[in-house]
């Protein structure tokens, strides 16, 4: 199992072209942590950012009667991707992991692939 801190070097270490990255509380909007980003990606402020996100995506999902759960939400930019996935399990109730992506170094694929096994080792 992996703490915050691992997880996000693993998250930065573990994709090509990471620009940064976050574990965020979606129930308070907070960061747990993070790494990476700089002058035009205050990671802070992109946490309670994509909390909305997530609390429009879960509301809405409930208007429709989904059942499903949300995996991730990628939002592609000119530049860039940020991706967001959700923790599941008990460690995870309330996080999502979050990472940003320089579109023409990384692999999208590739980066789902590695949040799905940071989400996997991730306790809190």
């Amino acid at each position: 199992m992996a703490g915050v801190e691992v997880s996000l070097k693993e998250m930065m270490a573990g994709v090509e072209g990471a620009v940064g990255a976050a574990v965020v509380d979606y129930t308070s909007g907070m960061a747990l942590g993070t790494l990476g980003g700089g002058k035009d990606l205050d990671l802070t402020v992109a946490a309670a950012g994509n909390t909305d996100v997530i609390r429009a995506k879960v509301r809405t999902m409930e208007q429709l009667g989904l059942k499903s759960g949300i995996e991730d939400i990628l939002i592609t930019l000119d530049r860039q991707y940020h991706l967001i996935r959700l923790v599941a399990g008990r460690n995870g109730n309330g996080l999502f992991l979050y990472l940003v992506l320089d579109k023409e170094r990384s692999n999208l694929a590739m980066a789902r692939h590695q949040l799905k096994r940071v989400e996997e080792q991730l306790e809190v």
